[in-house]
């Protein structure tokens, strides 16, 4: 099965042996790697570590096994149980902790599972950081502590409700006019802790909740990435509810998506472009997104007179532009909103706070408020690839060819034309190139990817 290591941490499939699974044994070696990071990085003091972990059936052997490993390094371990990749972001923060760990493969299906790691600001790794814990869990040099220095393990069972209250303390978050509105809202969690924190919140703003698959029991009843061909459960039962909309989250509720009355899909994508006009809307500012998302977001800047900035894939990337260019929103297409005010993460609970305070101050129905946004189709392909083809030889070829168009070579080669856009980025896991573009019409954007198709298997040839 899988292995893969990564400056954001370790992520696997369980069962089978070591090194090539994510086997008890390969737990234990990224927990005291992590450590070991940890009590480098503040040799003299007694460290914090912060964990919590989704509802994956292999979630508490596994966060038992890596708080085992910290504990028997000295590091003092907070466990929050049940809970969220942003409510263990935002507990970092809140309890002064020198980092923190999330037991969550994301989207992922339910056989895998991952150590998210986090630094002291509840943020995920830069690549320096990441290599360190990767180099300490290859060499092995770890150093465990004496009985009379061993780490001490409390809990704390109220995470997700501190993460509510946050939430709800935000300035643009408006709860009175949401509990006005006495909204109908159908919520599928995939069976994971948004089934817990998602209804929680939503009950704190008068919503009448109808729950599907949130019974947080890891046992996924779809592919658990919030995507359309995943969601026809979601779509039939907001019809039959006559519900205002419908809400989806992944498994450690960073990725959010949104269901229309009328059974059609808001789109991950205007996820972040909605909840972007409206902190727009009242604090006009810079955004950020990374350069496979969307241009909807960078129309909708410009509405607002600001500038809008693209950084490369993964959040650390996004979370670093935000801070150059001091933005007011930024986030990821994938339907990962990331508000500063909140915190420097991606967080499901914070876009619905911002959605719904947008929702129901425009008054118009999610399928009418989807109408007011750029309409633009986005396709998804790869190439796959023999592991003798240079694929940066490949790119730098294409960058060539389309030199007298506007182009940003950040992450692989994206090439902007007037209406549309394509980039070509590189696995660096498996040898493939990746193609995504996006177009005014899904026929400009597929006859993108298959000009692109083309040129590359000419290439290869």
């Amino acid at each position: 099965m899988t292995l893969i290591k990564s400056i954001s941490g370790i992520r696997g499939t369980i069962g089978g042996v070591c090194g090539n699974n994510l086997t008890p044994i390969d737990a234990v070696n990224f927990g005291c790697a992590y450590g070991q990071w940890i009590r480098t990085k503040n040799p003299n003091k007694k460290n914090k570590v912060i964990i919590g972990r989704d509802a994956r059936i292999s979630g508490e052997m596994i966060q038992n096994l890596v708080q085992s490993s910290l504990i028997s390094m000295g590091v003092d371990v907070v466990d929050l149980g049940l809970s969220t990749t942003p409510t263990v972001e935002i507990m970092v923060q809140k309890y002064n902790a020198n980092g923190g760990i999330i037991i969550t493969a994301s989207h992922n299906p339910t056989e895998w599972n991952a150590l998210k790691l986090l630094d002291e600001n509840g943020e995920f790794l830069d690549s320096d950081q990441g290599k360190l814990i990767i180099d300490f869990s290859e060499n092995k040099n770890f150093k465990f502590s004496s009985v009379n220095d061993l780490g001490e393990l409390t809990k704390i069972n109220n995470s997700m409700s501190q993460h509510i209250d946050s939430v709800l303390s935000l300035n643009l978050v408006n709860a009175d006019n949401i509990k006005s509105r006495k909204l109908k809202i159908v919520v599928d969690a995939v069976n994971s802790s948004g089934g817990i924190i998602v209804p929680e919140f939503l009950k704190e703003l008068n919503v009448e909740v109808i729950k599907i698959h949130c019974e947080p029991n890891g046992n996924f009843p779809h592919n658990p990435e919030p995507l359309k061909k995943n969601l026809t459960d979601l779509s039939k039962k907001v019809l039959e509810s006559n519900a205002d909309m419908g809400i989806a989250v992944d498994p450690d509720v960073d990725r959010l998506v949104f269901m229309c009355e009328n059974g059609e899909l808001f789109g991950e994508e205007n996820t972040l472009v909605a909840c972007s006009d409206y902190v727009l809307s009242k604090t006009p500012g810079n955004t950020v997104s990374n350069l496979s998302s969307s241009r909807g977001l960078n129309d909708v800047t410009l509405k607002y007179d600001k500038t809008h900035y693209y950084s490369a894939v993964g959040e650390v990337n996004v979370v670093k532009k935000m801070k150059e260019v001091n933005a007011v929103i930024g986030g990821e297409g994938n339907g990962g909103v990331i508000y500063p005010k909140s915190h420097y993460g991606r967080d499901a609970i914070v876009g619905i706070g911002l959605f719904l305070s947008l929702y129901c101050e425009r008054g118009l129905t999610a399928s009418k408020l989807l109408d007011t946004y750029p309409k633009y189709f986005m396709i998804k392909e790869k190439i796959n690839l023999s592991n003798s083809i240079d694929v940066d030889k490949i790119l730098t070829q294409i960058a060539d060819k389309y030199k007298d168009e506007e182009l940003d070579l950040v992450d692989g080669v994206r090439i902007d034309f007037e209406d549309s856009w394509v980039q070509l980025r590189k696995s660096n896991t498996e040898p493939i190139i990746r193609i995504y573009s996006e177009a005014r019409s899904e026929e400009k954007a597929r006859s993108l990817i298959g000009e692109i198709d083309t040129l590359v298997k000419n290439m290869t040839a």
